[in-house]
C-alpha cells in the first residue's frame, strides 16, 4: 500500500470535494418532503393492514370460540 504524506492527502480531498455537486436549498427541502409523505403514506398503509388482519382474526376467534 502506497504512503501519502498528510500535504498530498489534503490536496488530493480538497480535489475530490470539489467535483463534487451539491444540491440547491430548493432540492434538499423537495427531497426531504417527499421522504416524509412517502414515510407517512407507508405507515397509513401497515396501518391500514395490521387493523384488517386483526378484524380479521378476532372474528375468525369469536366464530369459533
Amino acid at each position: 500500500m502506497a504512503l501519502t504524506n498528510p500535504l498530498q492527502f489534503i490536496q488530493q480531498v480538497r480535489a475530490e470535494v470539489s467535483k463534487v455537486v451539491w444540491p440547491s436549498r430548493r432540492e434538499v427541502m423537495l427531497t426531504s418532503v417527499m421522504v416524509f409523505a412517502l414515510a407517512i403514506v407507508t405507515a397509513a398503509f401497515f396501518f391500514l393492514v395490521d387493523f384488517i388482519i386483526r378484524q380479521g382474526l378476532q372474528g375468525i376467534l369469536t366464530f369459533f370460540g
